[in-house]
């Protein structure tokens, strides 16, 4: 009963206000709770690693809340994709990176003085107000023309010649890609991320196709017995799966600042262009409304940048001295774990301790071993050149 009251009332809803805007409120509110729930979550971590107790951190009560909270926004984020275009619900993911930013200067962040603070962070609420205006651009001069995804029409869509095209060369791109990163070892942070976003750009396109389909399902209009929905949904696990393998690859290589920015660009991009070529969303739409799209876009693109970018002082090389004396000369070297590793007080997102601004550092220069003086009868004990009185 509350279920069928609940679709009655999204159904109203719908019929006052369009599909549209009910999938971009869902995904703002979606990536709203995502944000929330990782900073929670990012908390618990910290409030635990500060304290003395040894406890996982799954035993807490603030991570489960976190968890749940990120359950709850990563379902809203799926259902928007069934009422909006991609084009729409796709850049929205900057709304995340907004509220985790602000987020984070109010409970992770160190307290500085406010010319400090202004002098330091003064790019970063410029990046505030470009996605904020971006993504306004972005809903009001989006694509309007929303279908409704049944069994056949994605069928239909996804035998049309452009999307074979479109297909083809991705398939294509991805197998070079994945032949240098691979067999040439050529871990450079452009070609990961361009991995992920050929998947991300797969797994939105399913997303949608899938999320359409329950939502109809729901609603009365049985698609879950049609082939096409098996086929989406084991192509949408499977990219998703891989997708986040070659996003934590590079995030363990590269700086996650950068990795955070440049990925939400590429996939951004990629999100767009399969959802105008798969689903046709521009199809409508005139030069003028295109082209405030497109500025939007890069005014979110900007302003992502400027919010994940972050200045690092690398730090010098600070060699260890042994007490292992040959010849007198003390050995140094940059062997084995940092016993006690310097705490640099800002927290990075997704991990505890932000060590990405460490700087490899060359080994000193081979010392000249000094000659040999006069030693003491202790320091000679044991020496078989020496002669003993």
């Amino acid at each position: 009963m509350y279920n069928r009251l609940l679709i009655l009332y999204v159904y109203l809803f719908a019929l006052v206000a369009g599909d549209n805007l009910i999938g971009t409120l869902l995904a703002i509110f979606g990536n709203v709770l995502v944000s929330i729930s990782l900073t929670v979550q990012k908390y618990s971590h910290v409030k635990l690693a500060g304290t003395k107790e040894h406890r996982a951190f799954y035993r807490t009560k603030t991570w489960w809340s976190g968890f749940i909270f990120t359950c709850l926004g990563e379902l809203a984020n799926f259902v928007s994709y069934a009422f909006a275009p991609l084009a729409i619900v796709a850049p929205l993911n900057a709304v995340s990176v907004l509220t985790s930013s602000i987020l984070g200067f109010i409970f992770l962040r160190e307290r500085l003085k406010p010319k400090d603070f202004a002098k330091q962070y003064g790019l970063v609420f410029l990046g505030y107000i470009l996605v904020i205006g971006g993504a306004y651009l972005l809903v009001s001069f989006g694509p309007n023309s929303h279908e409704k995804l049944i069994a056949t029409n994605i069928v239909k869509h996804l035998v049309g010649w452009p999307v074979l095209l479109y297909l083809l060369l991705e398939i294509i791109t991805f197998c070079l890609l994945l032949y240098f990163y691979k067999r040439r070892k050529a871990n450079y942070l452009v070609i990961i991320l361009l991995l992920v976003a050929l998947l991300g750009s797969v797994t939105v396109l399913t997303v949608k196709a899938v999320s359409g389909m329950l939502v109809l399902t729901i609603e009365g209009t049985m698609q879950l017995n049609y082939p096409i929905f098996s086929v989406m949904f084991v192509c949408m696990v499977a990219s998703a799966i891989f997708q986040a393998g070659f996003l934590s690859q590079a995030c363990k290589l590269h700086d996650s600042s950068l990795v955070a920015s440049v990925n939400y660009i590429l996939s951004t991009f990629f999100a767009v262009l399969a959802g105008a070529v798969f689903y046709l969303e521009f199809s409508n739409e005139d030069i003028l409304h295109i082209c405030m799209f497109l500025l939007g876009s890069a005014v979110c693109f900007l302003g992502v940048f400027l919010i994940t970018k972050t200045k690092k002082k690398a730090r010098i090389f600070e060699p260890c001295v042994t007490l292992n004396m040959s010849n007198g000369v003390p050995t140094i070297h940059d062997k084995g774990p940092v016993i006690q590793p310097d705490y640099s007080g800002s927290f990075s997102y997704g991990t505890l301790v932000n060590n990405n601004g460490v700087a490899p550092a060359p080994l000193p220069v081979h010392l000249e071993t000094p000659p040999l003086g006069p030693r003491t009868s202790d320091a000679s004990q044991g020496h078989p050149a020496i002669k003993r009185d």
